[in-house]
């Protein structure tokens, strides 16, 4: 079931996205050749713990993985694409990082992620971050009142597909609230005028993940949390946390 929030729901929302933004500011700051992972992440606690707020990924635990997530960020270096676990890998010149970040502020959820390279970045990976970019740029734009989650779901994947980058399947953005994942899905491919009707008041992480050798294969490794390509290509995600309103999307997770 699809939950609309009030006007003064969605200015809380922002007050919690405005804490997604920060974190993600200071952990990229934060990012440079020899910090660990692990060390972002006390980071990104310490800017939730500024701004009173809390972290909707730390004990998180869906019933597919073995094990509640133990970090407030996922961290994805390189071939993992999405829900990688901050360790102690030190971060290498040439990396490509993707950091995913959520806040709960006064009871609302703010989620949002970013990708970035440490040191001399590689042109590819540069094209592969800017596309990801590109197609949440895409599917914000057809985050309007009328359309419909099809909509989204073809314009992020039309991004992707032109090109040459893969979509890893299964994976995409959701509806979010009072809690981290609620209903809609939104797929990051998909056929237009499809799906749930979007309306005033609908709040939607939109999350574009692209595999840049365009292959859509992918796996999970031991952890139970990692996803990984399965060709060890290089990968990049982006989102943010959209109202959709009468006088267009509104981004909730920016400074």
């Amino acid at each position: 079931m699809v939950d609309i929030k009030t006007d003064a729901s969605l200015e809380s929302m922002r007050a919690a996205g405005r804490v997604v933004a920060q974190t993600l500011t200071a952990v990229r700051e934060a990012a440079a050749v020899g910090v660990p992972l692990t060390e972002l992440d006390e980071t990104a606690r310490a800017v939730l713990r500024e701004a009173g707020a809390g972290s909707p990924f730390l004990g998180y635990h869906p019933s597919w993985a073995p094990t509640p997530f133990p970090a407030v960020i996922c961290a994805s270096v390189n071939d993992a694409i999405v829900h990688g676990i901050p360790g102690s890998y030190r971060l290498r010149d040439g990396d490509l990082v993707s950091i995913d970040s959520g806040a709960t502020l006064d009871g609302w959820v703010g989620d949002a992620a970013i990708s970035f390279t440490v040191g001399r970045a590689r042109p590819e990976d540069l094209r592969l971050i800017d596309t990801a970019n590109e197609a949440l740029a895409a599917g914000i734009a057809a985050a309007v009142v009328g359309n419909r989650i099809g909509d989204i779901a073809h314009a992020v994947g039309r991004v992707c597909r032109a090109a040459g980058f893969g979509i890893p399947g299964g994976f995409g953005g959701h509806g979010v609230g009072r809690t981290m994942h609620e209903d809609p899905g939104v797929p990051n491919e998909g056929r237009p005028g499809r799906g749930v009707a979007l309306r005033h008041g609908m709040v939607l992480a939109i999350e574009p993940m692209l595999i840049g050798s365009g292959t859509d294969r992918h796996f999970t490794t031991r952890d139970g949390w990692t996803i990984r390509t399965l060709d060890s290509s290089r990968a990049s995600h982006a989102e943010h946390t959209v109202a959709i309103t009468d006088d267009g999307p509104r981004i909730l997770t920016q400074l």
